[in-house]
């Protein structure tokens, strides 16, 4: 039976009619416009469907690609991290609206999003960077059409293929060369190189830690905070915020040497341990200082991340179990550990391969 309010009666025909307003006409009276069905249940979950669409956008004709993407930035803002939401806007604002914002949104069409993918990987961006930007068209899209009930254009999008480069590691010897180096050449920057070697810290991480993350008395340290740039719609801004994710926060066991190291130049509680001060040091600094390192070293440039990848690589290597490691990463899952950081080198093939024995 049809409630009061609900507007939802039934016709001599036998249907049941329900209407909705739409709008108001230029006298101010209210719009209607009717829906049907042959039950009374079914009219009604029509009738809630349209109901939980705002009016202006009770069709997507009237609505322009800007309009939804600054609706879906505003809900992000309130769910996601500021650095995430930041990587949101930007992406949205420099590579998106120029191409999509004034139009509307109805038109859109696969075949138009497939040729904007060709014009950014033409103007010189990887197809992995072109497939984040797709990424999150994609996710407007999906809230479009979770929320406004809007047909998903994005569906059929197909992202980029993009190879993924394989990490550049340090050898054994050459890993060996750094420590030595780092040990008879001791700063706050070798410090901090160290813990990254031995601990798998990320860089942010480590620019992020101070000295009051440190328990002396336990030998652990523990990871609260991360130091990056973010891009802020004028520019961008150094940010210490959370770690990465939940499982990123997380204490470590440092070695005994390490310990040993931090004890010698152990200073304020609120200090951090890289500027020595309790001004952040920006992550960019430390990997222009990693680059000299290995210069003077006389070693093989490689990424500051890199550190992190060898730390789980030599972790295998010597017998840790692939869950503790996961953990002491700050790993979601042990599927990231594997096929993300963990790396074979030739050496380990050969001796691998070298245990191989063929039945008699």
């Amino acid at each position: 039976m049809s409630r009061r309010g609900e507007n939802i009666y039934k016709r001599k025909d036998g249907r049941w009619e329900g209407r909705y307003q739409t709008g108001h006409h230029e006298n101010g009276k209210p719009k209607y416009r009717s829906v049907y069905g042959k039950s009374y249940q079914t009219v009604r979950e029509q009738l809630l469907k349209l109901k939980a669409v705002p009016e202006q956008y009770q069709q997507s004709g009237k609505v322009t690609v800007r309009e939804l993407f600054e609706e879906w930035l505003s809900a992000a803002k309130l769910r996601v991290k500021p650095s995430t939401y930041a990587n949101y806007q930007m992406k949205t604002n420099k590579h998106i609206l120029p191409e999509f914002g004034s139009m509307r949104y109805e038109l859109l069409t696969a075949k138009m999003l497939h040729s904007f993918i060709q014009k950014k990987i033409s103007s010189g961006l990887s197809p992995k960077y072109v497939s984040d930007i797709v990424v999150v068209f994609k996710s407007m899209s999906k809230y479009a059409a979770k929320v406004h009930h809007f047909r998903n254009p994005l569906t059929e999008v197909i992202l980029p293929k993009s190879e993924k480069p394989e990490m550049k590691l340090l050898s054994e010897p050459e890993q060996k060369r750094l420590s030595a180096y780092l040990m008879k050449h001791l700063n706050p920057t070798s410090l901090c190189i160290l813990l990254s070697l031995y601990t798998g810290l990320r860089v942010g991480e480590v620019c992020g830690l101070q000295w009051a993350d440190i328990d002396f008395q336990k030998q652990m340290l523990t990871v609260r905070k991360t130091v990056q740039r973010i891009w802020t719609g004028n520019g961008t801004k150094l940010t210490v915020g959370t770690p990465k994710s939940r499982t990123s926060c997380r204490s470590i066991p440092v070695p005994e040497f390490l310990m040993k190291l931090l004890r010698n130049y152990r200073q304020d509680d609120n200090s951090y341990l890289l500027s020595g001060t309790e001004h952040v040091t920006e992550p960019r600094t430390l990997q222009h200082r990693f680059k000299a390192v290995l210069k003077k070293a006389n070693l093989p440039s490689v990424n500051y991340h890199s550190l992190r990848h060898m730390f789980a690589t030599n972790c295998i290597r010597i017998g840790f179990d692939v869950k503790t490691l996961s953990e002491l990463l700050g790993h979601s899952s042990v599927e990231t550990t594997l096929n993300r950081y963990v790396h074979s080198s030739m050496e380990q093939k050969i001796a691998c391969m070298n245990r191989v024995q063929l039945a008699a």
